[in-house]
């Protein structure tokens, strides 16, 4: 019988470094979609931040939590708890759905993070306009994706695990384009 293995989605394929900036896999632990029931999300909210120390994020928004914990908007009316797996009383004001094995996630750190950013995806990363915690759900080259920026100079992009290698060669292209002008 055949033993399976679970590998990570970037696995051999980072860390990627050109000039400033660096490309590396990122382990943000539990991933969890959160959608409120009708009615409910205030009451969701209170107890997330109860249970988790953080609110539900708003539109384009990132909310940080506990330990490490960090909800992120995802589409309307959710979010992406990650770093945490949901404490029990959120299942009575939400549906919870582990997305964990499901997701790429990799972590794009250094100067000129917005413009490499900015070669593939239709929003303006510019700080003054996508500030630390603000995130989107957006088309970057032909994937849909999630992007956050975490730090000044750290952006988190998700797509489906499937697509893990496209967003590596994408991304990778457009820091060596980058890193090529100077």
């Amino acid at each position: 019988m055949a033993e399976l293995t679970l590998k990570s989605p970037c696995e051999g394929l980072l860390p990627v470094t050109c000039g400033a900036l660096t490309l590396k896999e990122a382990t943000p632990g539990p991933l969890t979609t959160i959608a409120p029931f009708k009615g409910q999300e205030a009451a969701l909210s209170k107890a997330l931040k109860k249970a988790h120390g953080m609110a539900f994020p708003g539109p384009n928004e990132s909310t940080e939590g506990k330990a490490g914990a960090r909800a992120i908007w995802f589409g309307r009316d959710m979010a992406l708890l990650t770093g945490a797996a949901p404490a029990e009383g959120l299942s009575e004001h939400a549906a919870l759905t582990d997305q964990s094995a499901g997701w790429a996630v990799v972590t794009l750190e250094g100067v000129g993070g917005e413009e490499v950013l900015a070669r593939l995806c239709p929003v303006d990363f510019r700080l003054a306009e996508f500030p630390v915690g603000a995130t989107s759900r957006a088309e970057l080259k032909h994937m849909m994706a999630s992007v956050t920026r975490l730090e000044e100079a750290s952006f988190q992009i998700m797509v489906f695990r499937s697509l893990a290698q496209t967003l590596v060669h994408d991304l990778k292209t457009a820091m060596e384009a980058l890193a090529a002008r100077g």
